[in-house]
C-alpha cells in the first residue's frame, strides 16, 4: 500500500462526475427500503427480493465498476499513469493501492447501504441483512478485482464491464443454468444463503465452491492487473 497514492486516488474518484453516481445508486436503495417499510411491505419476500434484485444484482456491480475502472483506467487513458510509473515504486504497490482504494469505495457505497436497507426492510430477521451484507460484500471484492483487471488490460473495460454484468449475468444468467453458475452474483448469493436462515434465498451453487471461487477470481484479477501494468511502458502510457 502507497498512502500518497491512495489518498490521491481517492480524491480523484470523489472530485468527479462519476461521483454522482456513487451516491445516487445507493440513495435509490436506501429510498426504495425505507418507501417499504414506511408502507409495511416488509415481508421475506419482498426483502429478499429487493435485497438480490436491487443490491446484489444491480448496485453492486455497477458500483464495483465504477470503482475498479475509475481508480486506474483514466489515468491510463490521458497517460497520468507515467507520473507513477517512473518512480521507484513497485506495479504490485500501485495495483494493490488502487485496488484497496476501489473496494474501499465498494463497501462504503455498496456494502453499508446493503445493510442498511435490510435492517429498515427486516430488522435481523433471519439474518437476511446479514447475510447479504456478507454476500454483497464477498461478491464486492471479486468483482473490484475483476474490473480493477480489465481497466489495465483495456481501454473499453467499461464497456466490457457493461456487457458482463448486464448480458452474461443479468440476461443468460436467467435462462442458462451453467452462466448463472459461473456468475459472480450467484457465488455471493451462495455466502448469503450460508448466513440467513431465510427460506427465501436460494443459490445455485455449493458455499464451499463459491467461496473457493470468489477467492481464485479476485486473486486471478489482482495477478493479471499487475502483469498488464508491467508490461505497461512509460512511452506506451504518453
Amino acid at each position: 500500500m502507497n498512502a500518497t497514492i491512495a489518498l490521491i486516488t481517492l480524491r480523484s474518484m470523489l472530485g468527479r462526475r462519476r461521483a454522482l453516481l456513487l451516491f445516487a445508486l445507493p440513495a435509490v436503495l436506501l429510498a426504495l427500503a425505507a418507501a417499504l417499510n414506511v408502507t409495511g411491505n416488509t415481508e421475506p419476500s419482498t426483502a429478499a427480493d429487493v435485497l438480490q434484485q436491487f443490491a446484489l444484482a444491480t448496485l453492486l456491480p455497477l458500483l464495483a465498476l465504477i470503482a475498479g475502472t475509475g481508480v486506474i483506467g483514466p489515468e491510463i487513458d490521458d497517460g497520468q499513469i507515467m507520473y507513477v510509473l517512473t518512480k521507484p515504486i513497485g506495479r504490485h504497490v500501485v495495483v494493490l493501492t488502487k485496488l484497496a482504494v476501489a473496494i474501499a469505495l465498494v463497501v462504503a457505497f455498496a456494502v453499508v447501504p446493503t445493510l442498511l436497507a435490510g435492517l429498515l426492510l427486516r430488522g435481523t430477521a433471519a439474518g437476511l441483512a446479514q447475510g447479504f451484507t456478507l454476500g454483497v460484500l464477498a461478491a464486492g471484492v471479486a468483482y473490484t478485482a475483476v474490473f480493477v483487471a480489465l481497466a489495465v488490460a483495456s481501454r473499453n473495460a467499461v464497456t466490457i464491464g457493461l456487457l458482463y454484468a448486464l448480458v452474461w449475468e443479468s440476461l443468460l444468467g436467467r435462462f442458462a443454468p451453467g452462466a448463472k453458475s459461473a456468475s459472480v452474483q450467484q457465488w455471493g448469493l451462495s455466502i448469503t444463503d450460508a448466513v440467513t436462515s431465510s427460506a427465501e434465498v436460494e443459490a445455485t451453487v455449493g458455499t464451499p465452491v463459491a467461496a473457493f471461487l470468489l477467492v481464485a477470481v479476485t486473486v486471478a484479477g489482482t495477478v493479471l492487473a499487475v502483469a498488464r501494468l508491467r508490461t505497461l511502458s512509460v512511452a506506451s502510457a504518453e
